[in-house]
């Protein structure tokens, strides 16, 4: 592969670039029902090259006022998050804030895509806006990539999916464990499947086995924190110097958790000026602004950690309790649980104090035990599962610009 057989050509040349619509105000036209409605969260939540679901939808009457997209269509992200390319796998409407590339003119979509991976942070200096950066469409339209030939273009990208395929595989293992995790849960501790000989009390979470207990979370055996005073990623970046290629230790934030990817470095004087606790993985993690109530596993990274703020931490000497803590958590979110004690209209959010003062159903030690070795064994494949993702993700991300520029051959790499 031989960088001068190929060819210099602007990205408005070789696909039509059109910019999606808003219905307008928006407000009146969202609904939990209707024509699914792309968003940027929905682009960000995971790593997947698709978007095959949307948190929310709009009305019929708003649809002719936006633009649909079919699946298979590619769409890059113009504003918030700029440059983020998808591919749709469901029917849906986009707003202005996404670019919708078809036609497309000796390039194939998906080497599109990955080149659009590889030119992002160019195209992102380019962008403007001192709050939200906005990539304009001719600033897309006139930017130049080098394209081989169409065989060559399949050949990187059959290469490059077969990696993404295996992370998305691992992806869809790990849910799986984790829902047979939480279904094992429901069993024991929600409808008492193994308790069933038990005299049952009243209680804040309905009739109980008398064996359990009712807690508040800040009388359990856990260290909670939050990192609020500690600083975040703009307080970093505002008094002390970001060092990405010092990768002394990992900055996470709660985007970085949501998409399990670890992109931010900080120095050793950074890491101190912001750490009051170290991370060694496994710690439950919660939000406690934005998107509240979001529930993490700290996953074990080869490298010191510390959090943005925006986050209550739990730590356990009990990883029986831990891992428990983390599905009653990861469940009760889902049955709105720690949606009593959130405030805040524009931005939602929820201190320590009324956290640590909620209750927490807890079962007796053994069965806490019991339960662990039960679900212990699907953390630890999970866990082997995100080292592979990490490997295999760091593959690509070193390998796809010397693909994507003719610097070497795919023919001469290996998974």
């Amino acid at each position: 592969m031989k960088n001068m057989t190929w060819e210099t050509k602007k990205i408005g040349d070789i696909a039509e670039i059109h910019r999606g619509a808003s219905p307008r105000p928006i407000q009146n036209f969202l609904s939990e029902k209707g024509m699914p409605w792309v968003k940027i969260a929905d682009a960000t939540a995971d790593t997947s090259r698709f978007i095959s679901s949307t948190k929310e939808c709009i009305k019929e009457a708003g649809v002719s006022r936006s633009v649909v997209v079919k699946p298979g269509t590619l769409i890059v992200s113009n504003s918030a998050t700029p440059g983020l390319p998808k591919i749709m796998q469901i029917t849906a409407c986009v707003h202005d804030g996404w670019l919708v590339f078809s036609n497309y003119k000796g390039v194939l979509r998906d080497f599109l895509y990955y080149k659009f991976i590889d030119i992002r942070k160019i195209l992102t200096n380019q962008a403007n806006g001192s709050v939200f950066q906005n990539l304009k469409t001719d600033i897309v339209k006139n930017f130049e990539i080098t394209l081989p030939s169409t065989d060559i273009q399949e050949k990187i990208v059959s290469f490059l999916q077969s990696i993404d395929a295996k992370l998305e595989n691992i992806t869809q293992i790990n849910h799986n464990l984790e829902e047979q995790a939480k279904a094992i849960f429901k069993s024991w501790f929600v409808d008492f499947e193994p308790f069933k000989n038990e005299n049952l009390v009243d209680s804040a979470f309905g009739m109980v086995p008398i064996c359990f207990k009712v807690c508040k979370n800040g009388d359990l055996p856990i260290f909670v924190t939050d990192y609020v005073a500690n600083g975040s990623f703009a307080t970093l970046k505002a008094n002390v110097t970001l060092y990405q290629e010092s990768n002394y230790a990992y900055f996470i934030r709660n985007t970085d958790l949501k998409s399990g990817t670890f992109e931010v470095f900080v120095d050793k004087h950074s890491y101190n000026f912001l750490s009051k606790t170290k991370l060694f993985g496994g710690e439950v993690i919660i939000s406690n602004v934005g998107d509240v109530g979001s529930v993490f596993l700290c996953p074990a990274l080869e490298k010191p950690m510390t959090l943005g703020n925006n986050i209550i931490m739990l730590k356990s000497e009990n990883i029986a309790l831990q891992n428990y803590l983390y599905i009653w958590f990861k469940w009760f979110y889902g049955q709105n649980l720690i949606q009593g004690i959130k405030s805040g209209s524009a931005q939602p959010k929820f201190n320590k104090t009324d956290f640590k003062a909620l209750s927490v159903l807890l079962p007796p030690s053994e069965k806490l035990h019991d339960f662990y070795e039960v679900i212990g064994p699907m953390f630890q494949e999970m866990e082997a599962g995100n080292k592979e993702s990490k490997r295999l993700a760091q593959l690509r991300d070193t390998l796809l610009p010397k693909l994507m520029s003719g610097e070497i051959d795919v023919s001469e790499v290996e998974i």
